[in-house]
């Protein structure tokens, strides 16, 4: 018994996975590493939350109980896969796609969770994102949220973006908000 448990000590000691290798396998070389220069990017966007009409990009998916009788429609979460634009206008140029959701999560005054990735579709960022969660104020001038992460340019991102609503439409409760997002990234 006892050598059996001094062979597979040896055998468990001496076993290195993949990971722990520090050459290429394909090419027989030592991996250096890359040197790192963290940037910062300052993106600027309008990102158009559609809940009306025959094509909305946010939708309603879940209400609580109470969420009707609540003056802050507390309880309500919406999903969402709103445009991300050049300029404030619908018809200025696409530059990507905010998906992800938001919930109505205070019980007095209007605040959002907000959880969405920005997706970019154009240019040097095409397949790239940017993840924000955060807490989202709407009805405060300037709302601040947090960048927790990205992919593709903005991999390993940080940082904050800045919300300011640009229109409301009280009838239809369609917004348009100017998205000011500041990245680190590698």
């Amino acid at each position: 018994m006892f050598k059996l448990l001094l062979i597979l000590l040896l055998v468990t000691t001496t076993t290195t996975t993949l990971a722990q290798q520090p050459y290429s396998f394909l090419q027989g070389q030592k991996l250096a590493p890359k040197p790192h220069h963290e940037k910062l990017t300052h993106l600027r966007f309008f990102w158009h939350d559609i809940v009306s009409g025959r094509s909305p990009t946010s939708v309603t998916v879940a209400r609580a109980a109470s969420t009707n009788t609540s003056s802050s429609f507390f309880g309500q979460v919406n999903v969402i896969d709103n445009p991300l634009t050049e300029g404030p206008a619908m018809a200025s140029k696409l530059v990507g796609r905010a998906q992800g959701l938001y919930a109505l999560a205070s019980q007095e005054g209007t605040a959002l969770l907000m959880a969405m990735n920005f997706a970019f579709m154009d240019g040097k960022y095409n397949g790239s994102s940017i993840t924000v969660l955060g807490r989202n104020m709407v009805f405060t001038a300037v709302r601040e949220m947090p960048v927790i992460g990205g992919s593709g340019l903005f991999r390993l991102a940080r940082g904050y973006v800045q919300a300011k609503t640009y229109a409301f439409d009280r009838k239809t409760k369609n917004a348009v908000v100017e998205y000011n997002c500041f990245v680190f990234h590698y």
